[in-house]
């Protein structure tokens, strides 16, 4: 079996979104003839902490693990100076303390001469420097560069940019993972089309491709679930709320239905799970009007969450508008579709989410500013509870599409052009 040297700095134990993607193609890449040799940080505190998720990966599995600096999880005021070190100081990220550590445990891996190609996925974008190093050394590796967002035409670099002189050298350090890469891999048509007229002259159309995010086929089957009503309409966001993701229109939306007496409050819970500011919502709740309405439930592990998004009468996805933000699937989206509940989807109406379940069939599309149009998605899913109805009709052909293991083969379709390479011109690199 080839083995590939996967770099993902996020990568459990740690939690959160991010994580899927790499767990996932680690997990199912050997059915594809591939064996996943995985290069990440240490295990000691993070963020976010899920301990589920290595349960899916088979134990004999070579995970290295180098040590991290993660100055976001300092303690007491040392916190704000780490994570401003972190966010604003370092380049392009602050896990690149970890790179740099990493850059001789890698190398000598490396050495060994069984590695026949190189994946690295951001974020972090520290990974790819990591797949950059490697490249100078091993020019003819075969190099797979996965973004799962984009870099500097990232929406929340556009609201927030950094200094010119730092933009400039990230865009430096980006077209030179374009360049150098063998293969390029993103998220979404949009996000594709966006490197392909940013970045001129580097034959992206024909050089990157398009794996977008999935479900796990298997994590449904190990729940154990029947569908009932729920006592009150159970609408669920789960995943953090920051920059653009917010629910202050969605919030307002609601509480204006119930003031006009079109909704009951007493009838109607909003859950948030994950990782946001409990008192900052708070306030928002309290001023909409809908204390007693709102749940917030703090991060979970991936099976637990599932679950409860099982439960529920309906699932909430919210992505704000703004410059890049039309490239967006957040990867609980997919997640969402199995579920086989209703979304309400109040996000930009043209943007990549929005043509997802638009042709999977799953759900009510608001675009993300239009509150009437938001207070009425919410209402329709509301009486279609009161009445018992199903509101959707899900194309499960078109959702099949998206299964992980799917997903994991298209990946190995491209680490296969390393193995063909090799046959073709010899070694696929020399070891020195």
């Amino acid at each position: 079996m080839n083995k590939v040297l996967m770099i993902a700095h996020q990568f459990p134990p740690v939690g959160g979104s991010g994580v899927q993607r790499s767990v996932k193609f680690a997990k199912y890449l050997p059915l594809f003839g591939w064996e996943p040799v995985v290069l990440t940080r240490d295990d000691g505190k993070m963020a976010l902490r899920d301990e589920s998720l290595l349960k899916e990966l088979p134990p004999a599995m070579e995970i290295i693990r180098t040590r991290a600096y993660d100055l976001t999880v300092l303690p007491g005021f040392l916190s704000k100076v780490g994570k401003f070190i972190a966010w604003k100081i370092l380049i392009p990220d602050g896990e690149v303390l970890w790179m740099k550590n990493a850059v001789r445990t890698c190398l000598d891996r490396i050495k060994k001469g069984d590695i026949k190609a190189v994946y690295t996925t951001s974020y972090p974008y520290s990974d790819h420097l990591l797949g950059l190093e490697i490249k100078k050394r091993f020019p003819d590796l075969f190099w797979v560069a996965d973004f799962r967002d984009e870099w500097t035409n990232n929406p929340y670099l556009i609201d927030n940019p950094h200094r010119k002189s730092r933009m400039k050298k990230e865009r430096e350090l980006e077209r030179e993972v374009l360049e150098k890469a063998d293969v390029l891999v993103t998220n979404t048509p949009v996000m594709k089309r966006n490197f392909v007229r940013l970045n001129p002259g580097l034959d992206l159309e024909n050089r990157m491709h398009v794996i977008p995010n999935g479900f796990d086929t298997e994590d449904f089957e190990n729940l154990k679930y029947n569908k009932t009503r729920n006592s009150r309409f159970t609408i669920t966001y789960t995943g953090a709320l920051y920059g653009r993701r917010k629910p202050d229109l969605f919030l307002k939306a609601v509480g204006d239905l119930v003031q006009k007496g079109k909704v009951n409050k007493e009838k109607i819970l909003i859950r948030f799970i994950g990782s946001f500011k409990p008192g900052v919502l708070k306030k928002l709740v309290d001023s909409c009007g809908l204390d007693g309405a709102v749940e917030m439930i703090s991060y979970m592990d991936h099976e637990q969450c599932l679950r409860e998004m099982m439960e529920s009468d309906a699932l909430l996805l919210l992505e704000g508008g703004g410059p890049g933000s039309e490239a967006f699937y957040t990867g609980k989206l997919f997640e969402y579709i199995q579920t086989g509940n209703p979304i309400l989807a109040v996000i930009p109406e043209n943007g990549a989410a929005a043509e997802l379940i638009r042709s999977t069939r799953t759900g009510i599309i608001c675009h993300w500013p239009d509150v009437d149009a938001i207070g009425k998605g919410f209402a329709d899913l509301y009486y279609s509870w009161e009445n018992d109805k199903c509101i959707i009709d899900p194309d499960r052909i078109e959702i099949a599409r998206y299964d992980r293991k799917t997903l994991t083969g298209s990946l190995a379709d491209l680490l296969n052009k390393s193995v063909n390479q090799s046959r073709q011109g010899g070694p696929a690199y020399e070891v020195y």
